[in-house]
């Protein structure tokens, strides 16, 4: 006590500049208190899945995707109904060639006619039924497709959702450290007042209040970058978005990796999705080969017709024909030939894509199987970490105040507690987005079954 009196007589100018030091700190660094703006719309995951559904534009996009199908369909079955029109037509002729059969054979002759025709496909070899069948299964390609963009935007949402609740748990951490910083501030200040302290141990409490500052700031554009993130793929038209929740996880039993992959074979939209594709790739092969085959079609046609001869001659009365007309392009220049080598090879690249997907599935499988247990066995690591991180800090604390121990030791505890706080709110996180994730890779995420 005594060396510290001395010290305090020998550096009073130095214990001056500290004093004012003391006196300005509170003033120069207040506590940073993340704001929240009273024009966010405040959601729960649930309500911000919801509104996905409603407003993401890929799945918009994948909507009407399936509206320009549903149109195609329309258009193929065409071909198998009837199709009616009205026909009016007049013709004015003079064909002087006429004449050498006679002077009573006029060669001038005008025509008037309105009808009602009619055309009806009786026999394609086969196009007509393939062209229905390929535009049904493409409805089911339309379903597959706002399946697949749905979930992809759900697993978006639900991990921006996650990163929010991150980036305040991070912030609250920082805070807190900069409160604990403050304290040992205040603590330097009070210890330099009773003549216990010296001036570097109240400067290296100022400083250490400086390098907190950095941390909160950052958490804190961590939290509206993330805010924005959610807004964009809720696309709420400029209406800021924020998470309300926590990240309070229990770890379950982990997934059984056969089981997993099964249920991803037989749920995934892409799974159904590049199937599909492969039966329209081989309908349109049955489409292609009727292209040098016959066909059949029925031809009719009823009106009223009126006929002028020169100048005095004219006639009019009902007019009706009805016929069956085959065509037979029995040699096209080897055109057909040509589409339908393009379009088996169409059908072997879906294959080859089928067999690559399922490969990269399983790939996809096993890694978020993995995520998961990474996930769970860091929370089960580091759940009674932070509560004895907590105690050593405050008896690394309490030691320093009965001088028992230094301020490395008080700085190592911070150290260790704000790391432990730190990983374990991300290993939360990383286990709600790894769940959320294996829902994806199954083909389960945000089905009703």
């Amino acid at each position: 006590m005594e060396r510290t009196r001395a010290l305090i007589r020998r550096h009073g100018g130095i214990f001056l500049t500290a004093s004012l030091l003391i006196a300005s700190v509170p003033a120069l660094l207040p506590m940073r208190v993340f704001a929240q703006d009273a024009n966010v719309k405040v959601l729960t995951l649930q309500e911000a899945l919801s509104i996905a559904a409603e407003k993401n534009l890929d799945i918009l996009k994948a909507k009407e995707y399936r509206n320009r199908v549903e149109g195609r369909y329309v258009e193929e079955r065409a071909a198998a109904l009837p199709h009616l029109g009205i026909f009016i037509n007049g013709v004015n002729s003079d064909d002087n060639s006429q004449k050498a059969l006679g002077p009573r054979v006029p060669s001038a002759r005008d025509t008037r006619a309105a009808e009602l025709g009619l055309s009806q496909a009786l026999f394609t070899w086969g196009q007509i039924s393939a062209g229905i069948r390929a535009a049904k299964i493409g409805l089911a390609t339309a379903d597959d497709q706002l399946r697949i963009f749905r979930q992809a935007a759900f697993r978006d949402v639900s991990a921006s959702f996650y990163d929010i609740l991150l980036a305040k748990e991070l912030n609250k951490i920082a805070i807190q450290n900069l409160d604990q910083k403050h304290r040992h501030f205040d603590e330097a200040s009070k210890r330099f007042s009773a003549g216990v302290a010296t001036d570097y141990d109240v400067l290296v409490s100022k400083v250490d209040i400086q390098n907190a500052q950095p941390a909160v700031i950052r958490t804190e554009n961590l939290i509206r970058i993330a805010q924005e993130r959610l807004r964009f793929f809720l696309a709420t038209q400029g209406q800021d978005v924020d998470a309300q929740g926590a990240l309070d996880v229990e770890v379950a039993p982990y997934p059984d990796f056969d089981i997993s992959l099964q249920m991803a074979f037989s749920n995934r939209p892409d799974v159904s999705d590049i199937r599909h594709r492969i039966q329209i790739a081989q309908e349109i092969v049955t489409i292609e080969k009727a292209g040098d085959k016959p066909r059949v079609d029925l031809k009719a046609g009823a009106g009223w017709r009126e006929l002028y001869l020169d100048t005095d001659m004219r006639q009019d009365g009902p007019a009706w024909s009805v016929g069956v007309f085959l065509t037979y392009p029995f040699f096209d220049g080897l055109r057909t030939k040509g589409r339908v080598a393009q379009a088996n090879s169409t059908v072997s690249t879906f294959k080859l894509e089928e067999a690559k997907l399922m490969d990269g599935i399983r790939f996809e499988v096993r890694d978020a199987c993995n995520a998961v247990r990474e996930a769970g066995e860091i929370i089960k690591a580091l759940s009674g970490t932070v509560s004895q991180a907590e105690r050593l800090l405050s008896m690394a604390e309490k030691g320093f105040e009965y001088g028992v121990k230094t301020r490395l030791d008080v700085d190592d505890a911070q150290l260790n507690l704000i790391q432990a706080k730190g990983n374990l709110a991300r290993a939360k996180r990383d286990y709600l987005v790894a769940l959320v994730n294996l829902q994806y890779v199954m083909g389960k995420l945000g089905e009703n079954n």
